[in-house]
This record gives C-alpha cells, structure tokens and sequence, in this order.
C-alpha cells in the first residue's frame, strides 16, 4: 500500500493525503454510530485529481468511500474496519462555476455547502430552494448521493427533482460530462438518476447543474395548535387548496419533541409547548415583491387558519408578523434534530407514509410498541406535507439509552418497519440506506427490485470498489 500512497501524494500533494490520526474525524458518521478505519483520507482539488485517485485505487483493487460534510444519518460516508479503504473528501470541491440567470440554472462542485449554494443563488437574485437543518455544513454531492428532502420538497421536490446535470467519475476512473442545463433530454438512458441517491455506490458526484426559481417577495409563517392528527391530515387537504403552490412549509411536531425542544434550548419561545397534542408550522411564498403581495400571503394565511378553527382543525394559531418572528418558528422546528442529540441516544426512523394513513399508523405503532416496552417517548416529527415521518422512540425516563438500544432497537425497527410495509410506505423516506438499513432491506424491497439493483451495481462497478458495503449486500 505504501506505493498507493505514493501515487496518492504524488497526484495530490502531501498536505491532501493525510493518514494515522490525522485522518481520524473523517472516519466517524456525525452520530457517532459508525466508526471505522482507512489506509488514508484525500482531498482532490478538481475533477481531474478525483479521477486520478479513482484510478490508483482501482488499479490496487482498494476501495473508494466518498464522503462530503459528514453530516449523514445512515452511515454512508463511513468506511469499514479494515483500514483498507480510501476516504474521499469532496471538500476542495467547493467551486460555483456558472450561475445563468436567463436559464434559471446554477452549475456548482459537489463539495460546495448547502448555505453557500442557496446564498450565491440569492446574490443573483434567485431562489434555490434545498432547505434543511445541516445546509450549514452538508454538501450538495451528499444531499445528491442520498436524493435528500429537506423542508420544501412540498412545493420544490426532493434533490432528484432539483438536478438538471451531472459531472462525475465512473469506478473506472472516467470522467462523465453531463453537466447541462436541459429541461428536455431524451437522448438515451438518464445517467444522472442513476446517481443521484446511489450514496456514491456507482460513481463520484463532481459537480452539478441544478434549477434556480424567483426569489420569493415574501414567505409568511404560522404555528397552529392542532388536537389529534386526523385534523392536521384535513389541515394540509385545505392549506393545499386555499394557498395552491404557495404553501412551501407544512411541518408537523408532537408535543413530546417540542417539550425536548424548548427543554435543551430554553431560549426558544415555544408555541403552545404544553397546551397542545400536535403543532404545524405553515409557510405561503409568493413571488411579488410589492407590499401588496406580502398582505396578500398573511391574509390567505390568516383565512386558512380562521376557517380551520371554524372546523376545528385548530386550536390556536400564532401568525409571524415579522422576518425575524418567523425565522424564531422555524428554529423552533429545526432544533428539534439538535434537541434530540443532546437528550442521548435514541431510536430514529425516517419513514414515508400516505398522508391519509399517516393517523392510523402513527395509532397503531404507538400502541404496540407502548404494549412491549411501557414508559417509551415517542419524538415523532417531520415533513407531513411530503407524507414524511421522522418517528423516534426514546427510552423511558431513568432508563441507559445506550442500554435501550441494544436490548430494544432491532425489535422496534421490526415493528415499525412492517407496519410501513402495511400501510404501503417506505422504510427509508429522505435519509437513504448505508449501513444502517442495509441487511434489512431485502425484507422490505422486492426480490425484482433486489436483483435489478445489484445487476446495475455489478455493470457499473465489478470490482466493488466503490462503497462497498453500502446501500445493497452483493
């Protein structure tokens, strides 16, 4: 291996190749689940230095974990214990190469930050409108890799949906260039869908065209205190009709979350943290700039509110009436993830429901898993409007999380897993598969699936060099 490591330094230069200690934050996930080791960890600089380590690797038959802000919650980025792996940093990567205002495109590298993406769009006076709580520190090649979510898939749709070209590196070593602006392309197979959410099992994200939309004139925000879920399902049913493609946010939190909120960040006034079973936060953007339109978006909003509690969808509302009010409801709701953290370990799963099943199941799955384990919390947040749930299950009080873990975790996931499976959803909504989900995957995905997944894996990458042991067992 030392003549990789040469070849390595020699194409990079030695400050880009780091090993030993120096290497050893780039091989934890951010929860600290997943802790492995590597022959080394590089930074390319440019496309070209991405192909050259993905041919000295593959020619030394070494595998290739590409990894970008770390900020992923499956273990992906993760490399095994064997120490013989390649951690790819994209971080050097962090270019905005072109933005095209008349074509409502930006092309930028795939180490790029989140937040430095969505500001460079709005110095340009435009819109990108990939929201989430890490975009102060993920990538746009992981929130590519794993088809992130965020909070606008509502209206915008997930990153698949915001990607109009690809660059990328092929396990070979080749370089793909499909960066293009086209919103109309039937020249053959669609490459980049085959990348984008494959967590880097099939090739090296470089760079990306992605679609820019108007900056919103204004963006109005609410918090409603709902009583059961059922109204929060007719809640959404009549926020989409009264606001159309104006309703950007319809976020949904249990009162067990938001009590975990305001208790780790006491700062935060929480709406109705004790008065209510269930909160939405909702968000109408319309395009004009003038006052008129930001009165127009607060009236339609306070109208949906005034006729929901008419109907008593709601119970109590609370109608930003300032930018800084509503970024205080939105912190609210993205504290929740960092609330969780700092409360200890816990159970969390990303799940795609039906809205329409979302009651029932969230019914249904409470009560078997209180009828095993008394005493659980249930921290059950996320993206309703998307039809998708963060379900979290904390360990009773006074009990070792860790110790809740281990004797509970793969029993529970079993639970829920097949009541998603009943209710025809998705054990894997916005967070993808990696590590975690792995070797369960084949209990939730079809045979048919299965085998189409791993013919595609094995044309592209025969050698398994690149992340293996994510996403699929070969």
């Amino acid at each position: 291996m030392d003549s990789l490591l040469y070849t390595l330094t020699q194409a990079l230069g030695a400050p880009h190749v780091r090993t030993g200690a120096d290497a050893a934050p780039y091989v934890t996930d951010w929860r600290k689940r997943y802790h492995g080791q590597a022959l080394a960890v590089v930074f390319p600089a440019n496309t070209d230095e991405v192909a050259a380590v993905v041919r000295a690797c593959a020619t030394a038959h070494v595998p290739v974990v590409p990894q970008g802000g770390n900020t992923g919650l499956v273990g992906s980025a993760t490399p095994d214990a064997s120490g013989r792996s390649v951690v790819m940093s994209t971080l050097r990567l962090n270019r905005i190469r072109q933005v095209d205002v008349a074509n409502q495109t930006m092309t930028v590298e795939a180490g790029c930050i989140l937040q430095n993406v969505q500001q460079a769009a709005a110095d340009a006076g435009c819109l990108f409108p990939l929201r989430m709580g890490s975009e102060g520190s993920c990538t746009i090649g992981g929130n590519l890799a794993s088809n992130a979510g965020g909070t606008q898939v509502l209206r915008y749709g997930n990153a698949r949906d915001l990607c109009l070209g690809l660059e990328a590196v092929t396990p070979q070593g080749d370089i793909w260039h499909g960066l293009h602006g086209l919103r109309k392309n039937n020249t053959g197979y669609d490459l980049r869908h085959l990348l984008i959410g494959s967590e880097g099992t099939l090739g090296i994200i470089t760079a990306a065209t992605l679609k820019l939309f108007p900056l919103p004139g204004a963006q109005m925000v609410a918090w409603a205190a709902l009583p059961s879920l059922d109204a929060a399902v007719a809640l959404l049913a009549l926020a989409r009709q009264r606001l159309d493609a104006g309703l950007t946010g319809f976020e949904l939190m249990n009162h067990t979350a938001l009590q975990m909120a305001q208790r780790h960040f006491p700062q935060q006034r929480v709406p109705f943290v004790d008065t209510a079973p269930w909160c939405v936060l909702l968000e109408n953007s319309v395009t004009s700039t003038a006052a008129s339109g930001a009165e127009r978006a607060q009236q339609q909003l306070q109208d949906v509110l005034e006729a929901a509690m008419e109907q008593e969808l709601v119970t109590d509302a609370v109608l930003a009436e300032s930018l800084a009010q509503a970024r205080s409801l939105w912190h609210v709701r993205e504290s929740i993830p960092l609330a969780q953290a700092q409360e200890g370990l816990n159970i969390k799963l990303d799940i795609a429901i039906p809205t329409s099943a979302i009651p029932a199941f969230v019914a249904e799955t409470d009560a078997v898993i209180r009828a095993q384990i008394p005493g659980v919390h249930f921290v059950t947040f996320g993206h309703m409007g998307d039809s998708n749930l963060h379900y979290n299950v904390q360990a009773p009080t006074g009990t070792d999380p860790a110790a809740f873990l281990r004797q509970h975790e793969a029993a529970v996931n079993a639970l829920v897993f097949d009541a998603v499976r009943r209710f025809g959803g998705s054990i894997s909504a916005e967070h993808g598969i990696g590590q975690l989900k792995r070797d369960i995957l084949p209990r939730y995905q079809s045979p048919v699936a299965l085998g189409m997944m791993r013919t595609i894996k094995q044309a592209l990458d025969p050698k398994n060099t690149m992340n293996p042991g994510k996403m699929l067992s070969l």
